[in-house]
């Protein structure tokens, strides 16, 4: 689960308040030529917009072969090798170092844009109080999507979910796929840490997580907001529709998080990870008893899928947390 309701404790203080944003830098980072076509859909939805980036940035994971095929089908796209550690964190921290917009926006390789995305984005920053603006990200299903999926389980395929705001509303942290900052926010908070976060397939992340956190700490009164309107579509490929793919990324999540609650503390990184499991989960139980009332019984399983994913991802991370106590106490001598 990556995208939440805010409920971050009052930030420190910080300096002036930020000019207007008028300009956009988009990064995009792929690793892999397995997304060879999805990384050309991203880039074409791009070049399509209807208010065009100032400036478009693919970053090379580590992957040469990729970077110079990528620099000659892209000649209008400044093309770079991520000098950071490999992974996803180190990829878009490269393509922030590049940025030279008012706004930094991140796209996922295997994401297309809505035509007026960059301008939803740069719209929902008219308030100079945002800092992050992040969009919602629809699923585009490369094989038929299981009876068995809940809706409220969306973010396993890295899509936003039932539970969510609907219209533009305050929030903790965007979803990584579909995701903007104003670019001085990164010289006063760093960057994406570079221990947290996706590597190749892994499916780790939550590093957009503790950086919305430590962002918005960084600055008095500020705003990340979720703009519904500002749409993408996110390839979910026919490996992500299997129970075993659902419960992998369960458990990487809760990791995940154990890791976020460590940096940044539990009351920011899980507050609102309990609102979603009190609100969201008992009404998506709610609503596949309905559906069995009425002669659907796939909403049986997704009741099922419903409980075996709260219980996977709460498991996961207590069995983390006690491993970094473990870890502590060991180090402490």
């Amino acid at each position: 689960m990556t995208t939440v309701p805010d409920t971050a404790g009052t930030p420190a203080p910080t300096a002036a308040r930020p000019a207007p944003a008028t300009t956009l830098s988009v990064v995009v980072c792929a690793y892999t030529f397995e997304r060879w076509d999805d990384v050309t859909a991203a880039i074409d939805s791009l070049r399509r917009q209807t208010h065009r980036p100032e400036q478009l940035l693919l970053v090379s994971d580590h992957n040469d072969e990729l970077l110079a095929r990528a620099r000659t089908a892209f000649p209008d796209v400044t093309c770079l090798a991520s000098t950071g550690a490999q992974g996803l964190s180190g990829a878009r921290n490269t393509g922030v170092a590049a940025a030279t917009g008012d706004v930094v926006a991140f796209l996922d390789d295997d994401a297309a844009a809505d035509p007026d995305w960059a301008a939803q984005l740069l719209d929902a920053y008219r308030d100079d109080d945002v800092i992050g603006v992040g969009g919602a990200v629809l699923p585009a299903w490369r094989a038929p999507r299981p009876r068995w999926f809940p809706e409220e389980f969306l973010w396993v395929v890295g899509c936003s979910y039932a539970g969510l705001p609907t219209g533009r509303s305050t929030i903790r942290n965007p979803i990584g796929a579909n995701m903007s900052f104003r670019r001085d926010v990164f010289t006063a908070a760093g960057g994406f840490d570079a221990t947290m976060g996706r590597l190749g397939k892994d499916a780790a992340g939550c590093e957009e997580t503790e950086f919305s956190i430590r962002a918005a700490r960084g600055h008095a009164g500020s705003r990340i907001l979720l703009e519904p309107g500002a749409r993408c579509r996110h390839t979910v490929s026919a490996e992500r529709v299997t129970r075993g793919y659902f419960r992998r990324r369960c458990r990487a999540e809760g990791r995940s998080k154990a890791l976020v609650s460590g940096l940044a503390g539990q009351s920011s990184a899980l507050e609102s990870e309990r609102a979603y499991v009190r609100r969201t989960l008992p009404r998506g139980v709610l609503r596949g008893l309905r559906d069995v009332s009425r002669g659907d019984l796939a909403g049986a399983a997704r009741i099922g899928m419903i409980v075996e994913g709260v219980t996977l991802t709460g498991a996961a991370y207590l069995t983390m947390r006690l491993r970094m106590a473990l870890r502590r106490r060991a180090a402490l001598g």
